[in-house]
């Protein structure tokens, strides 16, 4: 039996060994190849799409229910801020600095080591799919959506994101709307034309003010914020088009069908949406996984943030190491602690699920 110190020290190897490999979405080949020689090196059969690498525990029972763990091992590229290298990975004042250390190796690696705990019992009520996903970042659509029809069915999944090991028991889906207000072109010196620009603001002042009235009880009201605009050639021509750029953070109460047909009964202008495809996810606060995390003293609440949750259609808890907050930053960092008590805590839950 693997003792759950041994892994996590395992675990953290092998997360300084990704830092210090680029691993930008859809540019993932290097980690692909460190995750796949883990796996190996343990002696654990794999199978691999593109970037994808996934292992199924070894006495798999096509009878039982699986579960899926899950998170990624693609990174946003560093921004500018850095004042650390972001590929090396150092370890100061009980952190762990570099790019992907918070969002997600942490939580991958984690991950990992509690599918390696698992991977030899016999027994278990449940088969376990430990599936370490590219293109997390970008909502690729060469991730974790391009190996689930290679999966068994899945009963659930745990998807490790940094929660402070929080369970995050329902996620906002996104929406990404393109709109085009159409006016008439003209000199600007005269009384001609139709402003696309004074049509596009009417539409956003709708959009800054309208409410959805079916609010979550775990996620709160839907959210629509403006965050592109763009019109005009010259200063002295009345603009004929003005596009912008809705985000739509979407949550169960609406499908997204729903939210599309709405703005487009409010709003003048042409609205396309660029997908369909990341929609709210949830499980049920009375779920095995859930109540072992709360009898482990966590709490539950919605998470604004969209993850590869978005493109499972079964119930999904996100839960890791780390802070959401750290994702994205310069000199982004884990806390060394948190690999352990991410391990344990993963052990922990799945224990009184299997």
């Amino acid at each position: 039996m693997h003792q759950p110190t041994a892994l996590a020290s395992d675990a953290l190897a092998l997360l300084k060994r990704l830092i210090a490999t680029p691993s930008f979405s859809r540019e993932e080949e290097q980690t692909a190849a460190l995750i796949a020689d883990f796996f190996r090196d343990r002696h654990v059969p794999i199978e691999r799409v593109k970037n994808n690498i996934w292992a199924k525990n070894r006495h798999f029972d096509p009878a039982k229910p699986t579960i899926l763990l899950n998170s990624h091992h693609d990174t946003v590229r560093p921004n500018k801020s850095y004042t650390l290298d972001p590929f090396s990975p150092i370890e100061r004042d009980g952190k762990l600095f570099g790019l992907g250390s918070n969002d997600a190796g942490g939580c991958l690696v984690s991950l990992l080591a509690t599918f390696i705990y698992f991977y030899d019992r016999p027994g278990m009520s449940h088969n376990l799919v430990m599936a370490a996903t590219a293109e997390e970042e970008i909502s690729g659509r060469d991730g974790l959506e391009l190996i689930l029809p290679d999966l068994p069915p899945i009963s659930f999944a745990l998807v490790g994101e940094p929660t402070e090991m929080q369970l995050a028991i329902a996620e906002k889906g996104l929406l990404v709307l393109d709109c085009t207000a159409h006016g008439v072109s003209g000199h600007a010196a005269r009384d001609e034309g139709d402003n696309a620009i004074y049509k596009a603001i009417q539409d956003i002042n709708w959009l800054t003010t309208y409410q959805f009235p079916r609010v979550s009880p775990t996620l709160g009201p839907i959210k629509l914020s403006v965050t592109m605009i763009n019109a005009g050639t010259q200063h002295n021509v009345v603009p004929d088009t003005c596009t912008f750029t809705i985000d739509v953070r979407v949550t169960e109460q609406y499908t997204l069908e729903e939210v599309i047909a709405t703005i487009r009964e409010h709003i003048k202008a042409d609205v396309k949406p660029r997908s369909i495809r990341l929609t709210p996810s949830s499980i049920p606060a009375d779920h095995l996984i859930v109540q072992a995390g709360i009898a482990l003293g966590r709490h539950t609440y919605g998470s604004p943030t969209t993850s590869d949750q978005a493109v499972l259609s079964c119930p999904s808890l996100k839960c890791g190491p780390g802070h959401s907050a750290r994702s994205h930053s310069a000199d982004e960092f884990i806390y060394l602690r948190e690999i352990g008590e991410g391990v344990e805590g993963y052990i922990q839950m799945l224990e009184q699920v299997l």
